[in-house]
């Protein structure tokens, strides 16, 4: 959908995705496809991730309308659903077909969130470039044969010990823009503590103990240091009695934007060193690297400005998601993309965030979410 301004500047694109990861029914405490209102959260799968941000774009079209607001910006609101697993009946599609219906300056998405610590707000972290996902199987064969006579080639051995080596091996810590000035700005809103470790987290002399300490107690800084590898899926065998000829491992890489996957995989033969394994990339994933959404833009000076009008208190923070959006796909066209959402209190969201078996969202995070966009939209597209 399109609301018209007078074309005096470039469209805004604010879009969501409708699609959601599966469930398992059995473990919700809820219908997970209820929507329930109860005890102030919305439930359900896509709560958060991403029908929240569907609905709040539909709401500011709703408003604009309404309230007949005159605009220098075309606003176009985007709701695709195929994000969650192939892009292909979705951003894909609309970017190689039909591009110069949502082609756009800047655009808002999911990604970010606002932060929340026992009802104080620390900061609204606004997401200006991501990781890529590049999935990778490792693939170990050998010679079948009877499960009572053990084998050195036995391909189940070979598979567990070459998974094993990611337990103490990752690739090197890399800063980037947004990263660097991310670590800075946390620092700023932590305890001492947090603070010493993120003003020293690229210091020869202290970095190795900080990634150690991030590893154990803060698995989501530490994945934002660095292309990151994590086992994910072990198969192979199909009898107790029947040493198998070959068995896979899936490994979840989420690449730095600037990684070259050749280099990686290069130093992943290394480190297995083992020519029993093989590394083979699946070559499903569908986002192309692309480059960081810029800080110094109008878009992403007014986003710091609803945060200061709606949460004086805190700091507008720029950062690297370490998942995947649609907004990869508008990056490489030249879209000034930024990730925005909801506040949501750090406690909650190990239990109950995206793709959880209790997802929710608290009911007036879904209207703070509106206003921030609402603001925002006003001041990047309202006529001056």
């Amino acid at each position: 959908a399109r609301i018209k301004g007078n074309g005096s500047k470039r469209p805004i694109l604010i879009m969501g995705h409708t699609d959601t990861v599966g469930i398992q029914r059995e473990k919700w405490p809820v219908d997970p496809f209820s929507a329930l209102r109860q005890d102030g959260f919305i439930w359900g799968r896509g709560s958060s991730d991403d029908k929240s941000h569907v609905a709040a774009d539909l709401a500011i079209m709703l408003l604009l309308k309404r309230n007949n607001v005159a605009l220098d910006r075309d606003v176009i609101f985007v709701a695709e659903a195929g994000e969650e697993g192939s892009t292909g009946p979705g951003i894909d599609f609309l970017v190689n077909q039909h591009w110069p219906d949502i082609e756009a300056e800047y655009a808002l998405a999911e990604g970010g969130y606002v932060n929340a610590r026992n009802g104080k707000t620390r900061f609204v972290e606004i997401t200006t470039t991501e990781k890529t996902p590049r999935t990778t199987r490792l693939i170990a064969r050998g010679t079948a044969g009877h499960g009572s006579r053990p084998r050195v080639d036995n391909p189940l051995l070979h598979l567990a010990a070459a998974v094993s080596k990611f337990a103490a091996w990752q690739p090197s810590m890399r800063l980037n823009d947004t990263t660097r000035a991310y670590f800075e700005r946390l620092a700023l809103v932590s305890s001492p503590d947090d603070a010493w470790r993120f003003n020293h987290i690229a210091d020869p002399a202290a970095s190795v103990k900080i990634q150690h300490y991030l590893a154990e107690h803060d698995p989501g800084n530490f994945s934002v240091l660095r292309t990151s590898i994590v086992p994910t899926i072990i198969s192979a065998g199909f009898r107790s009695n029947v040493i198998p000829s070959e068995g896979e491992a899936t490994l979840d890489i989420r690449a730095l934007p600037d990684e070259d996957m050749a280099r990686l995989y290069e130093e992943m033969r290394k480190v297995i060193a083992d020519p029993s394994v093989e590394i083979v990339p699946l070559g499903r994933d569908h986002r192309q690297p692309s480059p960081p959404s810029r800080l110094d833009t109008e878009m992403f000076q007014a986003l710091e400005r609803t945060q200061k009008r709606l949460y004086p208190g805190a700091i507008t923070l720029p950062a690297m998601l370490t998942g995947a959006t649609d907004m990869a796909q508008l990056r490489v066209k030249g879209v000034q993309a930024y990730g925005f959402g909801p506040k949501v209190e750090e406690d909650e969201v190990l239990l109950h965030g995206p793709h959880s078996d209790q997802e929710r969202l608290a009911e007036a995070s879904l209207y703070e979410m509106v206003e921030f966009l609402w603001y925002s939209v006003l001041d990047i597209a309202g006529a001056k």
